[in-house]
């Protein structure tokens, strides 16, 4: 009886760390598919903060530029405005010739 008692409880025994072994063989692959999944998205967020960051240096450079474009298109508008300013004045001092003038 105490040889059954034994046996029954070896053999419980041997069960269960097979069962252990077979359950830890999964853990680890699970663990490494894990670590892979975590690994390539890891990967493509460094990728993409890396774009990130090339765009927003474009955009950055992209705006300086505009800013310049807007600095020489003020300078552009007041020499127009003075153009049109001296043109319109010329234009009321010579009115009167349009009378003379032949249309």
């Amino acid at each position: 009886m105490v040889l059954l008692s034994f046996l029954v409880g070896l053999v419980l025994v041997v069960a269960a760390l097979v069962l252990v072994v077979v359950r830890a063989v999964a853990l680890w692959r699970q663990t490494k598919r894990t670590g892979g999944a975590f690994a390539a998205e890891l990967s493509a967020f460094d990728e993409r903060s890396a774009r990130t960051e090339r765009l927003l240096a474009e955009s950055e450079r992209s705006s300086q530029e505009l800013q310049a474009a807007l600095e020489r298109l003020r300078v552009s508008r007041a020499r127009l405005d003075v153009l049109r300013s001296a043109l319109e004045r010329s234009l009321e001092r010579t009115r009167w010739l349009r009378a003379f003038l032949p249309v």
